[in-house]
């Protein structure tokens, strides 16, 4: 890997590195004070949703803004947003400031991300694209390996604000090594002027895109499939990993790391093994269902783990597939807003899955939500290939999907 490759690519482990901090102290901090899975799902809502809601106006901005100031900008402004999440704690001493901070610091965590997707097809192209995709998300998982053992660490001897506080330190290193990154090899013509439209017209075209194009609509109905059953594990997994099975915060940070060390060597085997498109969606898509049904079949702890890593693991195989398809599909000028758009509705089953915990856990039990959740997710999976008949749109997307 050339040098100059390495600063971003280090870059954006630090950046996961500080975000994955703040995303494993919320959870796990709400469910130790309150003692309830449904306040944990509800927390969980809370957090995610503004960080998805947000995908229409951050991928629009990255059509007509340097997505170079954009991934800059999203750094700054979340180590900000931590610092002053912590003295806003300090002087009224709620614990609503821990979701304030989470909730901000997603909404800048969508805009690096998305700067970061408009701005990797600009610069990679072919084959080198998709290895990029790889190498991204690996830097991504190493941050979040990572993570949860600093912040299991850093609660065990310190207050969570001091926790906040170190990730702000992060973010701040990430903006310096990102410069160093720009600075240090010459940056392609990325970004275009567009003409003054009414402010709804991004979204009309990339509406548009998502409904004409074959292809764009299904995976993004499988996507929101995916992240249903990936929200309703990342909402119950304190509750159910330390409460449910009685195990301990530190075992608890282990799990994250073996889920982030699975999902480093699958997309390692994606960098190095070109498998067709098709083989590589359905491969992840299925083993995510077997993993979310591991998650709620409550018997061992070695078993909620495996379907746990299955989950996290191969969320990331399904990724690398679905945004090598929008890659090939989504007309260039238009990249920004359609995926945005396609991220928001992909992504906000995610909060909803959190928002379903919060409301049936207590009733029926978190394990039960869990199977439901992983049931739906399967039944979209089926009708979208019993549909798939010859002829017509049909068989086209698939067809597009097998040459992306």
């Amino acid at each position: 890997m050339p040098g100059h490759l390495r600063l971003l690519y280090l870059s954006l482990l630090l950046t996961r590195l500080a975000d994955q901090i703040l995303l494993f102290t919320v959870p796990l901090v709400v469910f130790k004070l309150s003692g309830s899975a449904a306040w944990s799902g509800i927390a969980f809502f809370c957090e995610a949703l503004p960080r998805y809601a947000a995908f229409p106006v951050c991928g629009a901005l990255c059509d007509r803004v340097s997505t170079l100031k954009l991934i800059r900008w999203s750094q700054r402004w979340r180590s900000i947003v931590c610092v002053g999440g912590v003295l806003g704690f300090a002087v009224h001493g709620s614990l609503a400031w821990l979701v304030v901070i989470s909730a901000g610091a997603g909404v800048l965590t969508t805009q690096g991300f998305m700067a970061r997707e408009a701005m990797l097809p600009r610069i990679f192209h072919g084959d080198a694209y998709r290895k990029s995709l790889s190498y991204t998300q690996i830097a991504d998982q190493l941050g979040t390996v990572l993570g949860p053992l600093a912040a299991a660490g850093l609660l065990g001897i310190s207050h969570w604000e001091y926790v906040v506080l170190a990730a702000a330190a992060i973010f701040l290193v990430s903006d310096i090594t990102f410069s160093l990154w720009a600075a240090g090899r010459q940056i392609p013509m990325i970004d275009r002027e567009e003409p003054r439209r009414n402010w709804l017209a991004p979204y009309r075209i990339a509406f548009m895109h998502i409904v004409a194009i074959p292809g764009l609509l299904e995976v993004s109905v499988l996507a929101a499939g995916v992240n249903l059953v990936v929200g309703v594990t990342l909402a119950t997994s304190a509750a159910m990993f330390t409460g449910v099975y009685g195990q301990t915060a530190s075992a608890y940070a282990w799990l994250q790391v073996a889920g982030s060390i699975a999902t480093v060597v699958v997309l390692m085997f994606v960098a190095h093994v070109k498998l067709p498109a098709r083989a590589s969606g359905a491969t992840s898509y299925l083993l995510i269902v077997l993993g979310g049904l591991l998650t709620g079949w409550v018997s061992l702890p070695f078993v909620y783990a495996a379907g746990f890593v299955a989950v996290i693991g191969f969320d990331k195989m399904f990724s690398v597939f679905m945004r090598g398809v929008r890659q090939r599909l989504i007309p260039a000028e238009d990249f920004g807003k359609t995926v945005g758009l396609i991220a928001l509705l992909n992504n906000l089953t995610q909060p909803l899955a959190g928002l379903l915990v919060g409301f049936f856990a207590a009733r029926l039990g978190t394990a039960s939500v869990i199977l439901a959740l992983t049931l739906w997710m399967a039944s979209i999976g089926i009708a979208l290939v019993a549909r798939a008949a010859p002829g017509g749109r049909r068989a086209a997307w698939l067809a597009n999907i097998e040459e992306a």
